[in-house]
C-alpha cells in the first residue's frame, strides 16, 4: 500500500494561507500543508494576480493527513476553531473574495462531512453570527510561490506574523496540546 492510499487531502481557505498553514503544519496526523490557490477561474495564478480578487481564487491549504491519525471531521473542527466562518470575503484586516472562508470537498463524503460539521457548529452558537463558510466541488489546487511555503516558521519576526499569525498559533496549541506533533 503506498503513502497516497493512506492519505487524504483536505483543501480549505480560512483567510491569509499563511495562518492557517502554521497551525496544520503542527497537528499530528498531517502529512503535509500546502499554500496555494482554488476556487477561480484562472489557470496557474500568480499570488499578485490572486490579491486584485478578479481571478474567482481564494488562498487555501491542501492539507495530506493521515486519516488513521485524525478524522476529516476533526480537520474541519480545527479549521473552524482557527478562523472566523461569520464574515463573509475577509478575515479581521484581511478583505476581498481571496480570503473568504471556504471548504472545496474532494467527494460526496467529504461533502456530507462539511455540511454535518457545519449544521454541528451552527447547533453549538459558538460564533454569535451565522457561519457563511462556502461549500463548494474541489476544481483545480495552484502551489503557491516558494516564498509562500511555512512562511511563518521561516519569518517569525516580521509584523503580520508576530501580530496576526502568533496568536492564532497560541490559541491553536493552547486548545489541542494533546494532537501536537511531538
Amino acid at each position: 500500500m503506498s503513502d497516497s492510499d493512506r492519505t487524504e487531502t483536505a483543501t480549505l481557505g480560512g483567510g491569509c494561507f499563511w495562518c492557517t498553514e502554521a497551525v496544520f503544519d503542527e497537528l499530528k496526523g498531517v502529512v503535509s500543508v500546502e499554500s496555494g490557490y482554488s476556487g477561480g477561474t484562472v489557470s496557474n495564478p500568480t499570488y499578485e494576480q490572486v490579491c486584485t480578487g478578479r481571478t474567482g481564487h481564494a488562498e487555501v491549504v491542501q492539507v495530506t493527513f493521515d486519516p488513521q491519525t485524525i478524522s476529516y471531521e476533526d480537520v474541519l473542527r480545527i479549521f473552524f476553531t482557527v478562523h472566523d466562518p461569520t464574515t463573509l470575503n475577509r478575515q479581521g484586516r484581511d478583505v476581498g473574495t481571496q480570503y473568504r472562508s471556504v471548504i472545496f470537498y474532494h467527494d460526496e463524503n467529504q461533502k456530507r462531512a462539511a455540511a454535518k460539521i457545519i449544521k454541528e457548529i451552527s447547533a453549538e452558537k459558538i460564533w454569535d453570527d451565522p457561519i457563511v463558510t462556502e461549500l463548494s466541488p474541489f476544481g483545480a489546487f495552484y502551489k503557491a510561490e516558494d516564498y509562500h511555503k511555512r512562511y511563518f516558521a521561516n519569518n517569525p519576526n516580521q509584523g503580520y506574523c508576530r501580530i496576526v499569525i502568533a496568536p492564532k498559533v497560541a490559541k491553536f496549541r493552547s486548545h489541542y496540546r494533546d494532537r501536537l506533533k511531538k
